[in-house]
């Protein structure tokens, strides 16, 4: 565990590396003492700064939900971080490659509460009654400092959220049956990725409901209308200015977005 006032020190440093797009050495190497909890508590502080600077928190993404990725990283668990206002878009969105350091892309769905949801023993029908709407996704995941990283420098930095983009069908969580949503992802015509959504520890809201339970360990749980990223069930694609990208979900519609 390190103090405090190393832990402020790291979350203004990925913070810095944010503003000026160059990433940092991982905090794990500045830090040998630093642990999961001492992670978490640097993405809070990280967050309570972008809030101070006016952004708002709407949200929660959670990473790491196939085995794949959890083995990759050496963790047994999905890790997670907040979603802020000013990383939203919708369908049809243009955006500036250089917001990002080394922008990647993740083919996901998006729950939006329609209750409070608070732990613990939160399961999968907790959150599907909780639940107002389902729509598609696309994650796009940035990193903040160097490669490899540990699992702590992925949560320091916020789960390697960069932006979220939303768009394709609003539904009803029970009207369709979520866990076999497909989905591909194109870029410039051709497609890199496809998926279906039961690759997410077996069910969507699979992940959520564990978020829920680990928010619950820290005081915290989820709000009425805040999104959650359930987690990709596809492999990150890299994205550049110039880049033209769909993501087709069949029957739950599709979600279109450009980098400038």
């Amino acid at each position: 565990m390190i103090t405090e006032e190393q832990r402020q020190a790291a979350a203004d440093a990925i913070l810095k590396a944010e503003t000026e797009r160059k990433p940092i050495m991982q905090p794990s190497k500045t830090y040998p003492d630093l642990d999961i909890e001492d992670a978490y508590r640097i993405q809070a502080l990280w967050a309570q700064s972008r809030i101070s600077r006016g952004a708002r928190i709407v949200g929660h993404k959670i990473g790491l939900t196939s085995r794949a990725m959890q083995m990759a990283s050496k963790m047994t668990e999905p890790d997670y971080g907040v979603i802020l206002d000013d990383a939203l878009y919708n369908d049809g969105a243009q955006i500036k490659a250089d917001l990002f350091i080394k922008p990647r892309l993740e083919v996901e769905l998006a729950f939006i509460m329609g209750e409070d949801l608070s732990g613990p023993g939160i399961q999968i029908y907790d959150v599907m009654r909780a639940t107002e709407f389902v729509v598609p996704a696309l994650e796009i995941i940035d990193y903040r400092t160097e490669v490899p990283r540990a699992i702590t420098d992925t949560i320091a930095d916020n789960a390697a959220f960069g932006a979220i983009v939303v768009g394709g069908r609003v539904i009803r969580p029970m009207d369709i049956d979520i866990r076999w949503v497909g989905a591909t992802l194109s870029k410039n015509g051709i497609i890199e990725e496809s998926g279906v959504s039961a690759a997410i520890m077996g069910h969507p809201a699979a992940g959520i409901a564990w978020l829920v339970n680990k928010l619950h360990a820290v005081g915290s749980g989820l709000r009425k209308g805040q999104i959650v990223l359930a987690g990709s069930f596809t492999r990150p694609v890299d994205i550049a200015a110039g880049d033209v990208i769909q993501a087709d979900y069949g029957p739950v519609g599709s979600i279109g977005v450009s980098f400038l």
